[in-house]
């Protein structure tokens, strides 16, 4: 058997070649849109002839390159029949299996992350007739499980999939390997682990999901403390359904000319530069997602409507290729163009923690907003200080005063300028990033409070 992972740690996407060397055929899991050439190179380099292209279920965080892959290969697309696929593909079943060469690979239908959900159990028949390894996709994770409300009711997908896991997946003997279709950086589930393997019986005893044995309490777990859903998923499974071949961009310098014709047309402004250089002079009206920041993707996704036409500040060309890149990876492909930098225009402040501090005390008007997760606000924050996600504080900025001061923090001051840039893109005038978040305030050793719930923006 042949076996090799290929990972994207920027939203924590795994995808699998599986085949056999002495027939020369092989099977690609899961590609993602910008695997495509690294895929074919591995397959070329190795003599496997492609005839497969397995998809574990309708993909809600990235663009697939099945049809390109299809498209360059002449294989086969194979999805299971719930899929409801637009383009010509294998209609797969339970039990089913494809053969390559010595190599089986058996169909385990595992609904619950989404109603056709599948796991693939790769068989190597001169080791035997038990199940080498196990492709799980989104419905087992390291550590973690999939999400169950992304295609039905979170009860619903969770109780489907406390069956999938303990009637298909845990039934399988304890040394089988296990590859999941997503790492750490994935919205699909609440996994934080960045190893790439384990095996079913590691999982079983260790994974805080699978020790839940009672299915009540289980489809209870799995619908607390989800990520934040961005609006753009929903899009990009209707585009992993489609047949058709995915639109791509490319990275194109506009002249200033230009670049006042998109901003009169109303065309958005992302700026993927780090937050110093994005403080130090911006675009009116742009909007910070630095490249570098992690959750690149995930967070234009929330902060961006799906399928928006996008303007790209960066620090240079070989930057802007790769943001167009990114982009694509989740399904904006309307991008305008790219300008490099921005020594003019706005501006956004920004202040250290003891500035902050010594703020506060002085200006009883300063509104602190901090703008991470709601977990991360109850573990310690600023006392008086509103908790507002990044992603939410578009709406939550209807109910505050544009004219009155607010500081923004995070937990390093990269979602905080994200926060900041959004308030100044709706005309707020007095804005400070705090630097380096809640982190530097901890190692201030300057006072937390900690609760469960935070406060509303408008009553902080």
């Amino acid at each position: 058997m042949y076996f090799e992972q290929i990972v994207r740690h920027d939203i924590g996407c795994a995808a699998y070649i599986v085949g056999s060397t002495d027939a020369g055929e092989a099977a690609v899991i899961d590609p993602r849109i910008d695997m495509v050439d690294e895929l074919l190179a591995i397959a070329t380099h190795e003599g496997l002839r492609i005839r497969y292209i397995i998809e574990t279920h309708n993909h809600a965080d990235h663009i697939s390159g099945h049809a390109r892959l299809a498209e360059l290969t002449g294989a086969e697309i194979a999805v299971h029949r719930d899929a409801n696929a637009e383009y010509p593909h294998l209609r797969l079943v339970d039990g089913q299996e494809m053969t390559l060469g010595e190599v089986r690979l058996r169909v385990l239908h595992t609904p619950g992350h989404r109603p056709e959900h599948i796991a693939i159990a790769a068989i190597d028949s001169t080791r035997g007739d038990d199940p080498w390894l196990v492709l799980t996709g989104d419905s087992l994770s390291i550590g973690d499980v999939a999400r169950p409300d992304l295609a039905v009711d979170g009860k619903d997908g969770a109780t489907a999939l406390f069956q999938s896991l303990h009637e298909k997946l845990m039934t399988l003997p304890a040394g089988t390997m296990v590859y999941p279709g997503h790492v750490a950086g994935s919205l699909c589930g609440r996994v934080n682990n960045r190893m790439t393997g384990t095996t079913i019986g590691f999982e079983r005893m260790f994974n805080p999901a699978l020790t839940i044995s009672d299915e009540a309490e289980f489809v209870r777990y799995m619908n607390e403390s989800l990520p934040e859903r961005p609006p753009n998923m929903a899009r990009i499974v209707k585009l992993n359904m489609s047949d058709e071949m995915p639109a791509t961009a490319e990275a194109k310098p506009l002249t200033p000319e230009q670049l006042f014709a998109e901003q009169s047309s109303g065309t958005q402004l992302l700026d993927v530069r780090e937050p110093a250089a994005f403080g130090a002079g911006h675009l009116p009206g742009a909007i910070n997602v630095h490249i570098e920041g992690g959750q690149f993707q995930n967070r234009v996704g929330l902060v961006f409507p799906p399928g928006a036409r996008l303007l790209l500040i960066t620090g240079s060309e070989a930057e802007a290729t790769r943001a167009v890149e990114a982009l694509s990876v989740i399904g904006f492909t309307a991008i305008a163009g790219f300008v490099i930098g921005s020594a003019s225009g706005a501006k956004t402040t920004g202040i250290s923690v003891q500035q902050l501090d010594q703020k506060l005390a002085s200006d009883p008007a300063l509104r602190v907003i901090d703008v991470r997760e709601t977990n991360e606000w109850a573990e310690g924050h600023i006392a008086g200080a509103a908790g507002v996600p990044f992603h939410k504080l578009r709406d939550a900025a209807k109910s505050l005063s544009s004219s009155e001061p607010y500081a923004l923090i995070c937990a390093g001051g990269t979602r905080s300028m994200i926060a900041a840039s959004i308030l100044q893109a709706l005309g707020f005038e007095m804005v400070y990033n705090v630097e380096g978040g809640m982190g530097a305030w901890n190692a201030a050793h300057l006072p937390v409070a900690t609760g469960p719930e935070p406060a509303e923006a408008a009553t902080a």
